[in-house]
């Protein structure tokens, strides 16, 4: 969220006329003016707000009573008032000349795209929430979950950042595909009621929004940290994990640290890393400390029907020394937990089981990428063992390779941009989507929505490294934008809850987000896709027989696993691609060999797909993977 305040009052303000018994005009900050009696006798307000006792007792604040004394407090209090009385927001019909602007130039750019080699945009659609946050539930449903507004403006901070109470809470929803896009789509799931340590005893939705994210190894959702508020973003303590199978919340022990913009990966054993986010004291003291979940003492739950409630969380016995928030975390082939940070120095390796750190060499460029893409390459039958940093620095194209220890410089982009989020493919591909100028800033200074054109448009990478752009999306998404590959092999866009404001066709209608789809090339080669008609059920170990069944077994060339997507603020720690060897076919049978252990492939839930000999996937089939099964 921005560290920007939520109100700013402006010396140029005309008239506004702010009063208890009789109107006042505002001249200047902090002091009102009385209106000659003449006026106050002719009307009492003419061109003012009346301000009633009862509204000026529910706003005033007692923390500025005692700084500044009664009066001034009052008066600070009316010029709140006044301000949001005067302040009419952000038209609708520029949002809606808005939103027209971006489907018409899309519909024209895109028009010289061949799908086939370039994919398309299809469904665009209304959602109730903003989709900060965003993880693929292994029921096939999308959990999605941000905060309620505090402003509709895309002009204003909409995140309740600094403040505290009740206004400060989050809010879920679960999508499901299979139901359309229609509101009949999304079903409310609201974090569960907390009462946040602000002073206020006010309960209200837990507020996780920037908080971080993995999957358990029984598919449920480790969601750690959100915001307390104050002091320009304070963390919370918060431990939540979310049962896809009830869709249900559990409320966990919370953190021994407060935690806003952390990380999280799961790593081989099963469990979540935690690290980094600003504290419980507020914006730039980071928690340094790495938190486990659950505790080393208590067992990983692999088992879908066992309810983790109230499990504690342990600490490690060093630190991790990053001073910006979200550092990539990825749990590599090895074993070991790679944190890649947004400053170029901050670079380290942990070992899950002695509890040390390694610092690796600095990352080439210097300075700081802020918040740009990452992703574990493909290793083929393997799993990764080399990472890509990719974004972060809107004047720098370049991405850089991470692989044995050693930094080299890859294939660069177009062009430079922050904010973006880079998926793997089912065919092993990658993609680019979303990125902007800056933090709120889209080109043309902060809390404009207006946004250079170039960041609306995606770009490939080939199986030859190189790097194409390709057809723009509807809205340019920057900050808190995300996408998910859907068990279908379409990609799920959304977030940006500035921009979705911005472009609401009907902001009063309480669905005030959006989702757009994107179809990949591979869904437009023609013929039949492949098919997988069937896939175990239970858990399946590691370097073990995985016995699928198709009604399409001449077009299976390949099997690939492909990790589901938990992302937010360009991070997302889980995604990996690997492939199955096919070791024998009979009929419709196969028979695949799981990845060779966990340090390649974490525990948990991934999706399957068969692939023909051009790279078209099935719809996938999930399952899971679990030690000693």
């Amino acid at each position: 969220m921005s560290r920007r305040g939520r109100w700013t009052f402006a010396a140029g303000c005309a008239a506004i006329v702010l009063s208890v018994t009789a109107p006042a005009v505002c001249a200047a900050p902090s002091r009102l003016v009385p209106l000659p009696s003449s006026a106050r006798a002719a009307d009492p307000h003419p061109h003012g707000v009346r301000i009633t006792q009862e509204e000026l007792d529910k706003e005033i604040r007692p923390e500025e009573v005692k700084a500044f004394g009664r009066a001034q407090a009052e008066q600070m209090a009316r010029d709140r008032i006044g301000l949001r009385a005067v302040d009419r927001g952000y038209p609708q019909p520029l949002r809606n000349r808005s939103l027209k602007r971006l489907t018409d130039s899309q519909q024209e750019q895109n028009g010289k795209f061949d799908p086939a080699v370039f994919g398309k945009f299809t469904d665009y659609f209304s959602s109730p929430d903003y989709g900060d946050h965003v993880a693929l539930l292994p029921t096939g449903k999308v959990l999605l979950f941000s905060f309620e507004a505090v402003e509709d403006s895309p002009n204003k901070e909409t995140a309740p950042t600094e403040v505290i109470g009740r206004d400060n809470a989050g809010r879920a929803y679960v999508w499901d595909p299979a139901k359309g896009t229609g509101a009949a789509a999304f079903k409310a799931v609201p974090p569960p009621v907390v009462n946040m340590d602000d002073g206020l005893d006010e309960p209200r939705a837990a507020p996780i929004f920037c908080a971080g994210h993995s999957y358990l190894p029984n598919g449920m959702v480790g969601i750690f940290g959100g915001n307390l508020g104050g002091n320009h973003g304070t963390g919370a303590h918060l431990a939540l994990v979310f049962d896809p199978w009830t869709e249900t919340w559990y409320r966990q022990q919370d953190m021994a640290e407060g935690r806003w913009y952390p990380s999280v990966v799961t790593g081989a054993d099963g469990r979540q890393f935690i690290t980094s986010g600003h504290g419980d004291t507020g914006w730039g003291k980071l928690s340094r400390t790495i938190e486990r979940f659950p505790a080393k003492g208590t067992g990983v739950t692999y088992d879908k029907a066992t309810k983790p409630v109230g499990q504690g969380l342990d600490k490690w016995k060093i630190k991790a020394d990053y001073m910006a928030d979200y550092p990539h975390l990825f749990s590599l082939r090895d074993g070991l937990i790679y944190g890649f940070g947004r400053n170029f120095d901050e670079q380290f390796v942990f070992d899950p089981q002695t509890e040390t750190e390694q610092v690796l060499r600095s990352r080439p460029g210097g300075g700081m990428r802020n918040y740009g893409s990452a992703v574990a390459l493909p290793n083929g039958k393997n799993g990764p063992d080399s990472v890509l940093i990719l974004g972060g620095d809107r004047n720098d194209p370049k991405t850089y390779k991470f692989s044995g220890g050693r930094w080299t410089e890859d294939t660069p982009r177009a062009f430079g941009r922050t904010q973006d989020d880079t998926l793997i493919f089912p065919d092993g591909r990658l993609w680019t989507v979303n990125g902007g100028y800056d933090i709120r800033d889209y080109g043309n200074g902060l809390y404009n929505p207006n946004a250079d054109e170039k960041y609306r448009q995606t770009e490939l990478r080939g199986t030859d490294g190189t790097w194409r752009l390709g057809p723009v999306q509807r809205l340019p998404r920057g900050y808190h934008s995300n996408a998910v590959i859907l068990p279908d092999g379409r990609i799920m866009i959304t977030g940006d809850e500035l921009q979705q404001i911005a472009n609401n066709p009907d902001i009063k209608s309480g669905m005030n987000g959006t989702i757009e789809i994107f179809e990949p090339p591979y869904l437009h080669q023609g013929g039949v896709r492949p098919t997988l008609t069937d896939v175990p059920s239970g858990p399946l170990g590691y370097n073990a027989d995985l016995r699928v069944s198709t009604s399409t077994p001449e077009q299976a060339a390949k099997a690939v696993l492909m990790a589901p997507i938990t992302s937010t603020h360009s991070v997302d720690t889980s995604q990996r691609r690997i492939e199955l060897d096919i070791t024998s076919r009979a009929g419709n049978k196969l028979v695949l060999t799981t990845p060779p252990s966990a340090k390649d492939a974490p525990p948990g839930f991934y999706l399957l797909f068969l692939l023909d000999d051009r790279g078209v996937p099935s719809v996938a089939r999930w399952v899971q993977l679990k030690p000693n099964a």
